[in-house]
């Protein structure tokens, strides 16, 4: 049965602002109590979904989430009406109220890790949604990120949804930017990689700087809940000096794309044994384009997001690269790429850079952005017939006003205390479950 590889991008949230909450990622603590532009950047986020539709590749669009987060404003003790939590907040714990504004919830990379029908054992799409306890902020996403995707993916001939893993160290779980996947078509069986930083039971090296996320424990599981058909999993070891030079998920050093796998060389503890197991386990040849620190240095890449570029397989053969700008404005980078798509070796003919700077001082790439789901014809025609998710040119019409409409043009951290901020970003937020048919999946909608 033919399949495509839909992307599901985040849609920029209202109250995009720089926290500076993420420890590990370089850029967010860099940027941290910058004055951002919402508008921008959900344009930004926006062009960058038009553009992959425009190539004929199907694009799906995610919700962003409520924000201010009230609801756990109240459970850590804020009383009152939803202006006086704000106030308190804003008062006596401002890093609080911050990441209780975030709108991390735009990388989409980290919402899930999801598993085509042609890998599981039951023949449906599995989906687990991250757990992602290593971040506040993000910890607060699970619930509402679980109830979107059972609404978009709502059929149960197709999808098998489970819930997010028990929400601890243990099982911590970052969701498909730890997870990768080759093949020889995107419908044919495949064989997913899952990229761990640590282990609760093994001894292994760990980073120094920064604390690894993703575990060795969680990732089992996923592959277990998942019921991938034997022997459809590997996992491989994140390299510790990759952790502590930025790289706090796997897909800021490392993209795969059916038959083609772009990494650093430093990304992984072991890259050459990796590239010799999956040569093992593949029936059909494997492009391994591997960058030296010579080609580009680790700190470079994690600069410019290099590897976070998105390989996308093209509708008349081939594929190509959507690399962000900042790779264009990189002597290195630019000088790799271009190596890359003139070697014949790979299927990859062409590169394209796209402008998300936005997104980017926040930490985050086109890869980022996107949670990538490979969908067969019945499964994507039961998410047209249930909501309006995947981008056309209305919807992309009716988005961009609906931006225009709503979004202001700047947020300073001063301004995340304004009560208005929240009332602006539920209006906005009703409308857009309307305009994408999802009815209503906020809290503050059931009420």
């Amino acid at each position: 049965m033919s399949s495509c590889e839909v992307n599901f991008d985040g849609l920029v949230g209202p109250t995009h602002n720089y926290g500076g909450l993420a420890v590990g990622n370089v850029a967010a603590a860099e940027n941290a109590l910058a004055e951002s532009h919402p508008r921008e950047a959900a344009l930004q986020g926006l062009a960058k979904m038009k553009r992959i539709g425009d190539l004929g590749i199907r694009q799906g669009v995610l919700p962003p989430q409520d924000r201010p987060a009230l609801s756990m404003l109240r459970k850590l003790g804020f009383t009152g009406d939803d202006a006086s939590i704000i106030s308190q907040a804003a008062a006596v714990a401002p890093g609080l109220l911050r990441a209780c504004c975030s709108a991390s919830s735009m990388w989409a990379a980290n919402a899930a890790t999801i598993s085509p029908s042609t890998d599981t054992h039951d023949n449906r799409v599995h989906i687990t949604p991250a757990n992602l306890p290593s971040q506040f902020h993000r910890s607060i996403e699970p619930p509402v990120t679980a109830a979107i995707l059972r609404r978009i993916f709502s059929d149960e001939r197709y999808f098998a949804h489970h819930d997010p893993l028990p929400p601890n160290l243990y099982c911590a779980d970052e969701g498909a930017a730890n997870h990768m996947r080759l093949c020889r078509d995107h419908g044919e069986a495949g064989l997913e990689i899952f990229v761990f930083g640590r282990s609760a039971n093994l001894k292994l090296v760990k980073p120094v700087k920064f604390p690894a996320r993703q575990t060795l424990e969680a990732s089992e599981a996923i592959s277990r809940l998942h019921k991938l058909q034997y022997g459809r999993a590997m996992f491989v070891q994140q390299n510790p000096d990759a952790v502590d030079a930025g790289a706090f998920h796997n897909d800021v050093l490392a993209v795969s794309n059916c038959n083609v796998l772009f990494y650093h060389e430093g990304a992984f503890l072991n890259g050459h044994e990796m590239e010799e197991n999956i040569t093992r386990w593949c029936d059909y040849p494997v492009n391994f384009i591997r960058a030296s620190e010579f080609d580009i240095s680790m700190a470079e890449a994690v600069r410019t997001y290099l590897f976070n570029s998105q390989i996308i397989s093209l509708p008349g053969g081939g594929m190509m690269i959507l690399a962000p700008s900042e790779c264009q404005e990189s002597g290195s980078a630019k000088t790799l790429l271009e190596r890359v798509i003139e070697d014949t070796a790979n299927p990859i003919t062409r590169v394209e850079y796209v402008n998300l700077r936005q997104s980017m001082r926040n930490g985050g790439g086109p890869a980022c952005l996107r949670l990538r789901v490979v969908l067969t014809e019945p499964e994507l025609t039961s998410v047209s017939r249930n909501s309006r998710v995947i981008l056309d040119q209305s919807l992309y019409d009716d988005l961009k006003a609906w931006i225009e409409r709503h979004y202001r043009d700047r947020i300073s951290p001063g301004d995340l205390s304004d009560p208005s901020l929240l009332r602006e970003s539920r209006a906005a937020l009703d409308e857009l479950t309307n305009m994408l048919s999802l009815g209503p999946i906020y809290e503050f909608q059931k009420l």
